[in-house]
């Protein structure tokens, strides 16, 4: 059995000892932990000096396991879905070392080490909840010592860093290119009817009637009418999760709404207060503070919008060619 599919039984076991928070490794071994040590040091892939194991792999991965397990359709797609989490985690391991190596090329390149005591003291905060003892048994466990420890964090910066000013390097959308991709993909920005809404919503008490819903619904109209602020009466009389913050409901489309209110919210105009809408549940008043009708919204309504994903596919382009060429220039060999 290769190391690629030890890693795949381990997990579809439920082996998810080595992905669990650094505090939990001095837990009372589980009946897989000796099956699991037997190959924890196996060696799945080197890049450059670093040999990346299987335990290496299976910290990487762990965190996922329940959210790949979820998203799973069945056995068969768990399996192929955690497969490709794990070479996916085996890429990044390899990419993470070739990139430290690029950091490292330029010799007057280095990470302050305030910097590093400050990643160190935050995970001794987050991670092991300021208790150093939990922080050395988690070291003896993993086989390293507070330098090997140090270098980890050091070079946890420098693989963020480097992205990060790979990624500053995409951060311009020249106009043309924006009003270019607008032009040519107008369809996406189709919008239907949409109210930005307020509602109070006077829920029924056990017993009350619909006089004393109406009653209550009418004296709120006629504050509204002498100029009060639907805000401030939704603060006041609301009985929803939306009270304390005036009713706002934000912008919702016709196809949110059920048939009691979509009617009446879309009849009315921007600035208008329906009339109470009486049901078994409770009587409700709506506010249209605005509206869009539906259509292709407008270039200057999406521009921001455009330019942010067309940052993002420069930056994963431009990502993907640098690390194309770190991959064709380093030693790496797979197991």
């Amino acid at each position: 059995m290769t190391f690629r599919r030890i890693v795949s039984a381990f997990l579809l076991s439920g082996a998810a000892a080595f992905a669990q928070s650094p505090a939990a490794s001095s837990a009372a071994p589980s009946p897989l932990d000796k099956l699991q040590l037997q190959y924890a040091n196996g060696i799945v892939a080197v890049a450059e000096d670093k040999i990346i194991t299987v335990a290496d792999v299976m910290r990487r991965v762990g965190p996922f396991l329940q959210q790949i397990r979820q998203e799973a359709r069945d056995d068969k797609d768990y399996a192929a879905k955690l497969e490709n989490a794990q070479d996916e985690a085996i890429q990044e391991l390899i990419d993470q070392v070739l990139i430290i190596k690029e950091f490292r090329k330029d010799e007057k390149r280095h990470i302050p080490e305030s910097y590093i005591d400050n990643a160190v003291a935050d995970a001794l905060a987050e991670q092991f909840d300021g208790d150093r003892s939990k922080f050395l048994a988690y070291l003896r466990a993993q086989g390293k010592t507070q330098r090997d420890y140090r270098k980890d964090k050091e070079e946890e910066i420098i693989y963020h860093y480097m992205q990060s000013q790979q990624r500053k390097s995409q951060s311009i959308v020249s106009p043309v290119r924006i009003e270019t991709f607008y032009a040519e993909n107008k369809d996406k920005f189709y919008r239907e009817d949409e109210v930005k809404l307020s509602m109070i919503n006077l829920a029924r008490n056990e017993g009350e009637t619909d006089e004393a819903l109406k009653a209550q619904a009418n004296q709120i109209l006629i504050r509204l009418k002498a100029g009060e602020k639907f805000a401030d009466l939704a603060k006041e009389y609301s009985r929803d999760a939306k009270r304390s913050k005036g009713g706002d409901y934000g912008w919702m489309q016709r196809s949110s709404f059920k048939p009691e209110f979509s009617d009446p919210a879309f009849n009315l105009k921007k600035g208008e207060v329906s009339e109470p809408i009486l049901l078994p549940e409770g009587c409700y008043i709506l506010y249209v503070e605005d509206r869009h009708h539906a259509g292709i919204q407008p270039l200057d309504e999406v521009r921001d919008q455009i330019e942010r994903l067309l940052i993002l596919q420069m930056t994963r382009n431009s990502e993907e060619r640098w690390l194309e060429r770190l991959r064709r220039n380093g030693y790496v060999k797979h197991y």
